[in-house]
């Protein structure tokens, strides 16, 4: 007896052999298993099913609408629809982080005038992550160390507020302001953020064209948008793109405890038995603080938060 495990069934071959009989022929062992090769491959195939995920019919992004009937335009999206679909781990994690963040986030960007549509564009970033890019740009809306100063991010040997996550996102808001002020589009601020207001400018006077689906960008840039649109698809309908997950799957909003700060703190490992906190929940809950201490000659008042378990 031969047993053939395959990947959802488990295949019996029984083969007699008579010892009187003439032994198979080599094509006959090779036609043998040839059939059970098909066979084990059919059925793998019913269970593994793909799909094409569909492209939206119409999308607006930030009240702006998407000209899909633009041949270019659509197959670009389509694009950025497959690669985000089946990327399913990273789909996954930012359903799970957004259930967490997007509550700190959008009552600031309703505050700065900034359309709740671009809370996307920070999943494009970083993934809700607080990461360092190779060219240097590092935290959840990735600012440059340049570009954060200019936007009143500190950033000192103790401190980096481009890791925290309500001022970086108040730095956002400022700078996609000024970009839809300068552009007159929210879909051009996007790009901006991306490549830069000047590089941006640049290529619109060079090319004389201000629509960014019409403009010859660099090909992340080129991107850029379309990986935002396919995102905010797919975060808005899950389901119908295959996600299936219940409420209690999703990473809860945090709850704290909040401390004001106004003078040095030289240790945080003592500062957090003090006040009888973990350290580990303290710098979970402030990335901001990159070292073991909080330096604090200008009394500067800082709002330190305790993750509560």
């Amino acid at each position: 007896m031969a047993i053939l495990l395959g990947s959802a069934s488990v295949l019996f071959l029984m083969l007699s052999l008579n010892y009187n009989q003439e032994t198979p022929t080599q094509n006959e062992a090779n036609e043998d298993i040839e059939l059970v090769n098909e066979i084990l491959i059919e059925d793998s195939l019913e269970k593994n099913e793909f799909y094409l995920p569909e492209v939206p019919k119409g999308i607006m992004f930030c009240n702006e609408e998407i000209p899909l009937n633009i041949s270019d335009v659509h197959e670009m999206l389509d694009n950025e629809m497959i690669v985000n679909n089946y990327w399913h781990s990273q789909t996954f994690r930012l359903l799970k982080r957004s259930n967490r963040f997007f509550p700190e986030i959008e009552p600031i960007l309703k505050e700065y005038g900034v359309p709740e549509d671009m809370k996307y564009l920070l999943l494009a970033e970083s993934g809700l992550r607080n990461v360092t890019s190779p060219a240097g740009a590092k935290g959840y809306w990735q600012f440059m160390k340049s570009t954060a100063l200019e936007y009143d991010l500190e950033i000192s040997k103790d401190v980096d507020e481009r890791y925290h996550l309500e001022k970086a996102t108040v730095a956002a808001c400022k700078y996609l302001k000024k970009a839809h002020k300068r552009f007159d589009s929210w879909v051009l601020a996007a790009a901006a953020y991306n490549m830069g207001s000047g590089g941006l400018s640049n290529q619109i006077k060079k090319q004389k064209t201000n629509n960014y689906f019409r403009l010859h960008l660099n090909s992340e840039t080129s991107r850029y948008v379309y990986r935002i649109l396919a995102i905010k698809s797919i975060m808005e309908s899950p389901e119908n793109y295959g996600f299936k997950f219940g409420k209690k799957d999703l990473y809860q909003p945090y709850s704290y405890d909040t401390y004001l700060v106004d003078t040095t703190i030289h240790n945080l490992i003592d500062f957090s038995s003090a006040i009888n906190a973990n350290y580990k929940m303290l710098k979970k809950a402030n990335p901001w603080l990159i070292s073991n201490k909080l330096s604090n000659e200008k009394k500067k008042v800082y709002t330190l938060k305790i993750i509560k378990e």
